[in-house]
């Protein structure tokens, strides 16, 4: 495996994959096979998810992934990607409310959120499409339905 994956879990155990769960889902992204990579994923409650989504993107509420990608300096060689603050509050809400298992929603957020790290975006439809139809591949191959 080439990920080099910090896990920091400060929402309890309750729910939360192993980090080799995340490293796994990581590491199916196509674009990120035989790369040395590293990424950063916070677990948080929906205090503190609630807080980084104000602090960061203005939203007053706790959102279920959010994705900080690194930017190296200008000649600077590393495989740092960046960090992922995924709230376990909001991923178990949502599981909930969908019928999905959580362990899938937590795949389905990582992988999403490592995308945008990659520099995928949902903002115009057609790249909506692209990032969407990758997802729905790479959870294909762990046996998880199609997550929309």
């Amino acid at each position: 495996m080439t990920i080099a994956l910090y896990l920091r879990n400060e929402a309890g155990r309750l729910g939360v994959p192993l980090k080799s769960s995340f490293a796994r889902w990581i590491d199916a992204i196509p674009e990120l096979r035989r790369r040395k990579v590293e990424v950063n994923i916070l677990i948080v409650d929906a205090k503190e998810g609630r807080r980084y989504n104000r602090d960061f993107r203005g939203k007053d509420y706790a959102t279920n992934v959010l994705s900080f990608p690194y930017l190296p300096l200008p000649g600077e060689k590393t495989g740092a990607l960046g960090d992922l603050v995924i709230c376990a509050a909001v991923v178990a809400r949502e599981a909930a409310e969908q019928g999905k298992r959580v362990r899938d929603h937590y795949a389905h957020l990582t992988i999403h959120g490592a995308l945008h790290l990659l520099g995928y975006d949902h903002e115009a439809e057609a790249h909506a499409v692209r990032m969407e139809a990758l997802e729905r591949r790479i959870l294909r191959g762990f046996g998880i339905a199609d997550p929309y």
